[in-house]
């Protein structure tokens, strides 16, 4: 019997999925667990997998389509089997937008626009220099008709660097115009116009989808503090003198922030509307920056893990987004995020909530500024992080209290070790 394959939900935010490959053809002999589709879904681009046995007698949509849950993909069955019947049920179910798929695949939907170019129109200097001498006019008064008036006024020029050729000296329009001819033109400059449309990716429109949410609907407030880490900078090239793997100021950050939320619970939680869910595990969410825009990698009980631990973990996850080998799994669970843009230059900034999380932790980078050190005034290691706070889950207080642990623990980075 031929079946269906359709778009499925491949994961728990998913509306729909863009077909970023299509690997099977009319005619190809399949098993269950052969790789049919890549798709590319708000979260990853995952493969789509048969589940049936047999040979594909239709193949209904081809990459670059955008295709709803439910969505006809092609259909598998017995060699020259009638499955006339399934494609009347795809024509005859309610009614969803589909992309077109008699035009030609493209990898990414471009416009370019090119714009006939325009020319500037020439227009002369506001200052004219006269090419002869200034006569000034007779008596203390200067003498220029309303309309030679208006004109420099309109044009910007000193009548006073003008002579007049009227009676008695009288500066008249003719005189405005002998002398702006005698001035060179402005330089010309053409120019193109130009646009481009980009289709916009499936991880995108879930980031704008999400954060639009998080930042509409949860009353964010910030904190900001700033961070003496002129011991955790020293700690760091001892521990990486002796230690076989790297360990990065980041891995001290989520290191830090876990134990931090260890001390403030009333941090790690969740606005669920007629509750607020307090979690007793600690996963910490940290943002990594990919070509289509961002994802959430979770490394889970961070609190009782090692910065070592966190660090390959941390460095694992790191190269699956960039690979775009995450699963969805990986991205699940998070209770508190970081996200840091100090390896970029930035000294501060503040973050979106990202949802489910009540917090949000923006890390700048290190930088040497003035410090009074034991009432010394000296150059120290400064970092600055600022906390985004949703404010019907966590008051001003308790947000505080929480960035007052994370300093004394950045402070004191032995803290790290135990």
């Amino acid at each position: 019997m031929a079946e269906a394959v359709r778009m499925g939900r491949m994961t728990d935010t998913m509306e729909e999925g863009f077909l970023a490959e299509v690997s099977m053809k009319v005619g190809d002999k399949v098993k269950a667990g052969d790789t049919l589709a890549e798709i590319e879904t708000d979260k990853a681009t995952l493969p789509l997998e048969s589940y049936f046995n047999g040979v594909v007698l239709f193949v209904a949509a081809k990459k670059g389509d955008t295709l709803k849950i439910g969505d006809l993909i092609g259909i598998i069955g017995k060699e020259g089997e009638d499955y006339s019947a399934l494609l009347n049920v795809a024509k005859t179910e309610t009614a969803k937008p589909q992309t077109d798929t008699t035009a030609p695949a493209k990898k990414e939907e471009v416009k370019q626009v090119e714009v006939v170019e325009k020319k500037e129109e020439v227009v002369p200097a506001t200052e004219v220099v006269p090419a002869t001498e200034v006569v000034p006019a007779t008596g203390d008064r200067l003498k220029a008709s309303p309309l030679a008036r208006m004109i420099a006024k309109d044009k910007g020029i000193d009548l006073n660097r003008v002579k007049g050729s009227g009676e008695e000296g009288r500066i008249v329009k003719r005189d405005l115009e002998q002398q702006a001819a005698s001035v060179a033109p402005v330089p010309q400059f053409t120019g193109k116009e130009g646009q481009r449309d980009v289709r916009v990716s499936q991880m995108r429109k879930a980031i704008a989808k999400r954060l639009s949410e998080s930042k509409n609907s949860a009353p964010h407030f910030y904190l900001t503090y700033d961070i003496n880490m002129d011991a955790a900078v020293a700690m760091r090239t001892q521990l990486n003198a002796i230690w076989p793997a790297k360990v990065s100021f980041n891995d001290f950050v989520i290191k830090a922030v876990a134990l931090a939320l260890r001390q403030n619970p009333n941090v790690n939680c969740s606005w669920l509307g007629d509750t607020i869910r307090y979690y007793d595990h600690i996963h910490i969410g940290m943002a990594v920056a990919v070509e289509d825009g961002l994802l959430v990698p979770v490394i889970k009980f961070a609190d009782g893990k090692s910065i070592q631990q966190i660090s390959v973990e941390a460095k694992a996850f790191a190269e699956k987004a960039t690979s775009k080998k995450l699963m969805p799994q990986d991205m699940e669970g998070n209770t508190f995020t970081i996200s840091n843009l100090g390896m970029f230059g930035v000294d501060e900034f503040t973050a979106i909530i990202n949802p489910p999380d009540a917090c949000i932790l923006a890390v700048g980078g290190i930088s040497q500024e003035p410090g009074v050190v034991n009432g010394e005034i000296k150059v120290v290691n400064k970092m600055k992080v600022t906390m985004s706070c949703d404010h019907r889950v966590v008051d001003g207080v308790s947000g505080s209290k929480f960035l007052q642990s994370l300093k004394k623990i950045l402070e004191e980075p032995l803290r790290l070790l135990l």
